[in-house]
């Protein structure tokens, strides 16, 4: 471990003291965790984020050629009621 030393807002040191006589850990541990949370949020957020770029470019490329021929089968109506049908 390292040895870090921080400046945190009274109201956050309330809290982290409130939170730690809570759920029995430390308010190192907490800190940890939520530095841990952070990082992961923020590399879920961007895979998200680059997951939505590539859809765009995905609906702008079928924009783009216009209308495709009919080539299904089946309406919505047909799939909606398999579907319900599969339910039961």
């Amino acid at each position: 471990m390292i040895r870090k030393q921080i400046y945190i807002e009274p109201r956050h040191d309330k809290l982290l003291k409130q939170l730690a006589k809570k759920t029995g850990a430390t308010e190192a541990e907490l800190i940890r965790k939520a530095i841990d949370q952070y990082v992961a949020d923020r590399e879920l957020r961007q895979k998200r984020d680059t997951a939505w770029e590539a859809e765009k470019a995905f609906i702008k490329h079928w924009i783009k050629n216009g209308p495709q021929p009919e080539t299904r089968k089946w309406t919505r109506d047909e799939l909606y009621d398999r579907q319900s049908s599969d339910r039961y």
